[in-house]
C-alpha cells in the first residue's frame, strides 16, 4: 500500500519505518524539521521518502495519524482534502500535560476525528502498546505466539486495512468492533502505558488475548 505518516514522532517515526520495512511504500510527514524526515525516509531501509502533509495524503491508500491531540486540526488542515481516504488513527486524546484523557466515557478521540473528517473513513489502532515494543515485535518475525493489538471501526473497509498495517508489524489484530468503542480501547491505553513507564520491567511491553 502507499501509506501517508501524519506525525513523525515517536509512534509515526516507528510505525513508518516498520511499515516501509514490511515493503510499503511510506511518506513521512508533519516533523519539526525537513531534515528529520529526510533521515527517517533514508533509515528506513525501504521505499520511503519524505513530503508534506498534503503530498502524503494525495496518493495515499491509508494515512496513520499520529500526533498529539493538540495538533490535529494543524495536522489535518495541512492534509487537505481527505474524503474516501482511509485514516488508521492511534492518537489519544490527551491534555496538554499527558496526565489525563481530555475526551472519555461518552465519546472517544476517535469518534471526534471522525466527525472533524466526516468523508474519510476512520479506524482506531496501535495506540494500546507503547512506541518502545514496536520494533522488537516486527524482528520476532511471525511467530506463532502473537502478541494481541485491539483495533475498531465503523468502515468495514477501513477495518481491513487496519487489519493488515496490524498483522505487517507482527501483532494479532483483535476486532474490538464499532468506533465507539475506543470509549474502551482508549482508556486501556493509559493502563498499559502505567504498566509500561510506571512499572519495574521496562516498557517494552504488549499483551495477548488468549481463549480457553
Amino acid at each position: 500500500m502507499r501509506i501517508g505518516i501524519l506525525g513523525s514522532g515517536l509512534m509515526g517515526a516507528k510505525l513508518g519505518t516498520i511499515f516501509a520495512r514490511a515493503g510499503h511504500d511510506v511518506v513521512f510527514s508533519y516533523a519539526r524539521s525537513e531534515q528529520k524526515l529526510e533521515k527517517l525516509a533514508r533509515e528506513a531501509h525501504g521505499s520511503a521518502r519524505a513530503g508534506s502533509p498534503s503530498e502524503a495524503a494525495r496518493e495515499a491508500d491509508a494515512l496513520l495519524l499520529a500526533v498529539h491531540w493538540s495538533r490535529v486540526d494543524d495536522v489535518l488542515g495541512h492534509a487537505g482534502d481527505l474524503s474516501g481516504k482511509v485514516i488508521v488513527t492511534c492518537t489519544l486524546p490527551m491534555n496538554d500535560d499527558n496526565t489525563d484523557l481530555l475526551v472519555a466515557h461518552t465519546s472517544s478521540g476517535a469518534e471526534q476525528l471522525a466527525r472533524r473528517v466526516p468523508k474519510a473513513r476512520v479506524a482506531c489502532a496501535f495506540n494500546t502498546v507503547p512506541s518502545e515494543v514496536l520494533f522488537g515485535v516486527f524482528e520476532a518475525g511471525r511467530r506463532k505466539a502473537r502478541p494481541s493489538l485491539v483495533y475498531c471501526g465503523d468502515d468495514a473497509g477501513a477495518k481491513q486495512v487496519a487489519a493488515q498495517l496490524i498483522r505487517d508489524v507482527g501483532f494479532a489484530p483483535v476486532d474490538a468492533g464499532p468506533l465507539r468503542v475506543a470509549r474502551f480501547t482508549e482508556p486501556f491505553a493509559l493502563l498499559v502505558a502505567q504498566l509500561a513507564y510506571e512499572g519495574t520491567e521496562g516498557p517494552e511491553l504488549a499483551y495477548r488475548f488468549e481463549q480457553f
